[in-house]
Parts: structure tokens; C-alpha cells; sequence
């Protein structure tokens, strides 16, 4: 994409899009059932993050963004993972992977025909006030990064610490 193209749009797409790729990497020698491993039993497996950034993507922000678009002021809900637990367990990490991989990809066409000035668009958030939807758009790729650092660190835990020998005693996970 050239600059001038790149400066008309939307901030945080590039990396929105680099999502995907990311999870696909540290996805790559993962077994079944490393997807499924948690480290505590309060704690989230591969495969119910994937499946939580999944429900997310449809049901949060692509949502937000359509309203965001269509309506004047409209007024969002604070999210709250904790709700949608029974949702997420037992999730198959593939399938929730490929279905946030296709409306992540779905999300950021549309995202990329809005003229940078949708960014100022407002809502009411009931716990942060009014927000922008440039303003989502950051909170979104915190979100994934978030996550993103929360699989790595899964990964970490499963495949390499206790491989990696001696050399892993110094690592400090909170996977």
C-alpha cells in the first residue's frame, strides 16, 4: 500500500491485520492437546483465547463498528469475557482460529473503504464515557496484543520451559 493511501486510512489496521499471521505462528507446533492444556484450572487454554478472540470479533467490535457508522451516539455495554466462559470451553483451537482468521479478514475490508474522518465518530461507552471509534480501534489492537502475549506465554509454559532444562529455571511465566 503506498503512503498516501496508508494516510487516508483508519490507524491500526496494518497491525490488526498482522494478528492472524502472529497466532498462526506461535500456533505451529502445537498439538491438540497443547490447545487444550491450562495451567490452572481458573486460568484459559489456546483454544478457548482463540475462541474468546473469535465471539469477540463478531460480537463486540464489529458490532461496535457498525454502529459506531450507522447511528449517532450510540451507547455500549462495557465487555466482560467472565460472561461468555461456558462459550469457550471446549473450543477446538483450529476452528476457532479459521473463524476469527475469515471475519478478522471480513472486519478489516469494510475497515479499509471507511474515510479516515469515521474515525472521529463517537458512542458512549457506560464505563469509559465517550470514546471515538479511532479510539476503539487502538483499544482493539490492545486487546489482540493482549492476547497475542497471553498465547505466547501458554506456548512458553507447555512446549519449552520444562524442555529447555536448567536453562528454563531463571524464566519467571504467568501464562
Amino acid at each position: 500500500m503506498d503512503r498516501m493511501t496508508q494516510a487516508l486510512e483508519l490507524d491500526c489496521l496494518d497491525q490488526l491485520a498482522a494478528t492472524p499471521a502472529i497466532l498462526r505462528g506461535l500456533m505451529c507446533d502445537l498439538s491438540v492437546e497443547d490447545t487444550e492444556w491450562k495451567p490452572a484450572p481458573d486460568r484459559f487454554s489456546v483454544a478457548e483465547v482463540l475462541a474468546h478472540l473469535s465471539h469477540s470479533e463478531g460480537d463486540c467490535y464489529r458490532t461496535r463498528v457498525d454502529r459506531f457508522v450507522s447511528e449517532e451516539l450510540p451507547e455500549f455495554e462495557p465487555d466482560d469475557a467472565q460472561m461468555y466462559l461456558e462459550l469457550y470451553r471446549n473450543a477446538i483451537a483450529e476452528d476457532a482460529f479459521d473463524h476469527f482468521a475469515e471475519q478478522r479478514e471480513t472486519n478489516l475490508e469494510y475497515l479499509r473503504t471507511l474515510p479516515r474522518s469515521a474515525g472521529e465518530r463517537r458512542a458512549r461507552h457506560h464505563e469509559a464515557g465517550e470514546i471515538t471509534l479511532q479510539q476503539m480501534l487502538h483499544e482493539w489492537t490492545m486487546h489482540d496484543l493482549g492476547h497475542i502475549r497471553q498465547i505466547a506465554e501458554l506456548v512458553r509454559a507447555r512446549k519449552h520451559l520444562q524442555a529447555a532444562g536448567k536453562l528454563g529455571d531463571s524464566y519467571r511465566l504467568k501464562p
